[in-house]
């Protein structure tokens, strides 16, 4: 069957377009947030409901076309687009209906977090989701989803109860604690393998103004930053979220023009509490006196949105992670090291922490098994420039080579790139057995594939 055909076939069958290469707008359709990942679908189905999504399944299944689905396409290792294959997107799909009474929103599938948060603020609520506005829901829930109220709230799929999927053979079901019971565990950590994700409901919680931002210190002074992070922060109230970060001060406002470009590590920092207890809080920050001292009171969205202009789509991205139990001294001294030698502008290490409300879910209640971390480690080589791409890439892998003898094993499935098979199998654990028997129940020929891949065999 020739590419024209079966775009019509498909064409015939969906209220959205169908693009291939030959559309005008194909090239726009098909990029992906992370510039470094360039592939070439055959067709794109721009699903507009859940019809055209349980069309582009069976025509998916039927055409023998690999499937990638597509919700904010920030997947770093690309997995929203798949070379001559099918994708369906899902980025017209988009929006939150909000009951402020039940503190519920219920998300479409393409939506983005920085629209959750709009939609939400109005109430003085919010879910707890990821540090970039621009990021798509569906991704980072399905991962598990950390951010800057994880140890208040919990991972995203701690506040998920419900979510709308299109299973592999084109049915249509609603999983929740009590109903499809099972699809309900896998999707919270599982990632894409089972099935298109239309909607999801969410609890939302009365977070609305907190005190945050960043503060930093020169880079002379990582390893004592660090020492002390490592230890005030898992005895910090949960209401207290910070992530450690190794940046280079980019040249714009907020930041004072004598620290532009300088190189620094500091803390992001996000108090959901009470904003009277916020001085005393802080004051142990306080007390070592950053040269940057950002902390202030903002609307949560704010500081949800703080790096979307710093990290726009189309930069080249390369992530590796690992979870981190502990950060020993011979760890700190790697972060000190690698620190000096940051390779770009936008290059930079995060430590998100993952303790606090996320801790006290069982590793088996959910598919996302790390409960027993403290950290989320990641390092990203990132450059607008292609010809920066190679020396970005390569100090990423060489950091996560050096730390990864402290890490837990296994590693953030929403920050994998292509790591093979092992990884996957360590990035879930005790759970992996049970994932790949739903995966055998739910999708037994793997249609769900262009994935971290939970394989049914």
């Amino acid at each position: 069957m020739t590419e024209a055909t079966l775009r019509q076939e498909l064409a015939g069958s969906l209220r959205g377009d169908v693009l291939d290469a030959s559309h005008p707008e194909y090239d726009e359709a098909r990029a992906l947030y992370n510039a470094m990942i360039d592939r070439r679908p055959r067709l794109i189905a721009r699903c507009v409901d859940v019809a055209d999504v349980i069309e582009a399944v069976r025509f998916g299944r039927e055409s023998g076309l690999q499937i990638a689905v597509r919700g904010g396409g920030h997947s770093g290792a690309g997995l929203g687009s798949v070379e001559d294959g099918l994708v369906i997107d899902l980025s017209l799909m988009r929006g939150v209906l909000v009951d402020p009474g039940e503190r519920v929103a219920r998300v479409l599938g393409g939506t983005l977090l920085g629209e959750v948060d709009h939609a939400t603020h109005a109430f003085g609520l919010a879910a707890p989701f990821g540090i970039i506005s621009t990021t798509g829901v569906g991704g980072l829930t399905l991962g598990g989803g950390v951010g800057n109220l994880t140890r208040t709230l919990g991972l995203s799929v701690d506040s998920l109860l419900a979510a709308d999927v299109v299973l592999a053979d084109g049915s249509f079901v609603t999983a929740t604690e009590d109903r499809n019971d099972d699809l309900f565990w896998a999707l919270r950590g599982g990632g894409g393998n089972f099935g298109v994700v239309t909607s999801f409901t969410f609890r939302l919680s009365p977070v609305s103004t907190i005190v945050g931002g960043p503060t930093f210190w020169s880079l002379d002074r990582t390893e004592e930053i660090l020492s002390w992070y490592r230890e005030f922060l898992p005895t910090a109230p949960d209401e207290l979220n910070g992530f450690f970060a190794i940046h280079t001060i980019p040249p714009a406002l907020p930041f004072p023009e004598q620290f532009h470009f300088q190189k620094m590590c500091g803390v992001v920092w996000c108090y959901a509490g009470a904003a009277a207890a916020a001085d005393e809080v802080y004051r142990p920050v306080r007390e070592l006196e950053p040269d940057l001292p950002g902390l202030m009171e903002m609307p949560l969205p704010a500081l949800n949105s703080a790096f979307d202009g710093l990290y726009p789509a189309g930069d080249h991205w390369y992530w590796r992670s690992d979870y981190v139990a502990e950060i020993p001294d011979a760890a700190v001294a790697i972060h000190a090291d690698f620190a000096e030698r940051l390779p770009t502008p936008k290059s930079t290490l995060h430590l998100y922490p993952a303790d606090g409300a996320a801790a006290r879910v069982a590793s088996d209640a959910t598919a996302f098994s790390y409960r027993d971390a403290r950290w989320v480690q990641v390092t990203v080589g990132v450059d607008p420039d292609p010809d920066n791409v190679q020396p970005a890439k390569q100090w990423a892998r060489d950091y996560w080579d050096a730390l990864h003898p402290y890490s837990m094993g296994g590693g953030y499935v929403n920050m994998l790139m292509d790591e093979g098979q092992e990884r996957v199998r360590s990035t879930y654990r005790e759970n992996y057995g049970r994932l790949a028997e739903l995966k055998r129940k739910y999708d037994p020929d793997n249609l769900f594939r262009v994935n971290w891949n939970i394989s049914p065999d």
